[in-house]
């Protein structure tokens, strides 16, 4: 299907707008930063589409799904500014808790995970290709799990833990109801086998979620206090419980397991796809890799030093890289709004109601604004050669109002694995790009997962 919709959208590359029905639901597609502008710009068009309504069994109406008000920012309608209220709501309380200078405490979370993986990869090195991307996906959610929730799962140790294995079998079953218009009623698709293993699955995830926060909540020493001698680590969970509305209320505990829940889902998949991504275009060049390692030995010297807060700010190749790689495969290939007031795009009247779909992944193929664009060219993005471009030509982690809360754990997460691996290693690619199949599910992964060589580095 995401193969299809890719396939129309090269082809219908020279119009303006073009129309897609998936299912009995029609949507617009836009895939030019012109008319993508006028809807993530917005600050009305903020609701989520149809299809994020399947997440709600999961993740509630948290962060990620609550509607936002959808006519503007001081909306008048009462059931829109109620929905509204939550949204901006939880937005102004969490955006505090993603400011570099709370996220570096996370480093030493991510260093320790990082440490554990290359441990896992050495007994390939020299060996036959493996597929890295379940090695790279589990660190990601070791990392997630401590940094959201201050709690260890060990899933690079134990892969087969009934929470991690419940993680991946929701995200499989929301993309399966998502392609199937036949299930997206609720009264149909539970009286059916997957369902009623939805049924089964959500309540492991939820006991899980609810049971950590309970823990939590009845710690008194969750890590906020600037104590050096506490051991107990600070997490994104240790925030949302102290933090309060506008109104002084605290969160209730269904409501910060919706964020807690939130964080889960967006917070690992989407970064370890990202870095299985890069790590198949870095093994394609080694040109490229050759140019992060050296950046790697001047930044970090030996091998076995971790990345600090001062490193992250001078591994400004490494973040070209990074950014390349997700401009050809965003970790999120398309996403859907809905139009919350009547609007004109590119001089076409869009009424309200109208579902769009934006497509990162045809968006940034545009050869206006990235010559000869399926190359891959980490310069482009060094600051000379990004000045000028189209403000919304570029949009992995999406824009305006709306965009990606997390943007900044996901850069530092993967600049650390990546030095990680890449400081350790010499990867070879085993794959070319035409066999990977990328497969748009909620996630962009290959058909295939991510087949390499490891050979130990000289340095």
């Amino acid at each position: 299907f995401f193969n299809q919709i890719i396939a129309g959208t090269s082809k219908n590359r020279h119009r303006p707008l073009v129309k897609l029905w998936v299912g009995p639901i029609p949507f617009l597609v836009l895939i030019h930063a012109e008319t993508i502008e006028p809807v993530l710009s917005s600050s009305r068009h903020l609701d989520k589409s149809y299809p994020y309504r399947f997440l709600h069994p999961w993740l509630g109406t948290g962060l990620l799904t609550s509607k936002a008000g959808g006519a503007g920012l001081m909306s008048s309608h009462p059931a829109r500014h109620s929905t509204g209220d939550k949204w901006r709501s939880r937005r102004k309380m969490l955006t505090p808790s993603f400011h570099f200078s709370i996220l570096v405490d996370f480093l030493e979370v991510m260093n320790e995970q990082s440490e554990i993986l290359i441990q896992k990869m050495q007994k390939h090195v020299g060996g036959e290709p493996f597929n890295c991307f379940s090695y790279i996906t589990l660190c990601a959610l070791d990392i997630i799990c401590e940094t959201a929730m201050g709690k260890k799962v060990y899933a690079q140790s134990n892969a087969d833990s009934e929470y991690v294995q419940s993680v991946y079998k929701m995200s499989d079953l929301i993309t399966r109801r998502q392609r199937a218009p036949w299930w997206w009623p609720d009264w149909i698709y539970n009286m059916f086998g997957e369902g009623k293993e939805q049924t089964e699955i959500l309540k492991i995830l939820h006991s899980f979620t609810a049971n950590v926060i309970k823990e939590r909540a009845a710690n008194k020493t969750v890590g906020w206090e600037p104590d050096p001698r506490l051991k107990e680590r600070r997490a994104f969970l240790d925030m949302l419980l102290k933090s309060t509305d506008d109104a002084g209320a605290k969160l209730k505990l269904e409501d910060i397991q919706e964020e807690v829940d939130t964080f889960m889902f967006e917070g690992h998949d989407t970064t370890a796809a990202s870095m299985n991504w890069a790590l198949h275009l870095i093994g394609s060049h080694p040109d490229v890799q050759k140019k992060v390692q050296m950046e790697l030995q001047e930044v970090l010297g030996s091998a076995g030093r971790r990345v600090g807060a001062e490193d992250l700010k001078r591994l400004r190749y490494l973040e070209c890289v990074i950014k390349e790689s997700l401009r050809l495969f965003p970790s999120v290939p398309l996403f859907a709004r809905r139009i919350c007031k009547d609007c004109h795009i590119n001089g076409f009247k869009i009424p309200e109601g109208v579902n769009t779909v934006i497509i990162p992944y045809a968006l940034h193929r545009d050869p206006r604004f990235f010559p000869e664009p399926e190359e891959f060219r980490p310069e482009r993005f060094l600051p000379e050669n990004s000045h000028g471009r189209h403000p919304y030509a570029y949009i992995p982690f999406s824009a305006g109002f709306r965009n990606c809360i997390g943007q900044r754990f996901a850069m530092m997460e993967e600049k650390v694995i990546l030095a990680s691996v890449l400081h350790n290693f010499d990867v070879e690619a085993y794959q070319s790009r035409d066999n990977l199949r990328p497969i748009g599910e909620l996630i962009l992964r290959p058909k295939q997962g991510i087949w390499i060589r490891l050979h130990k580095r000289a340095i």
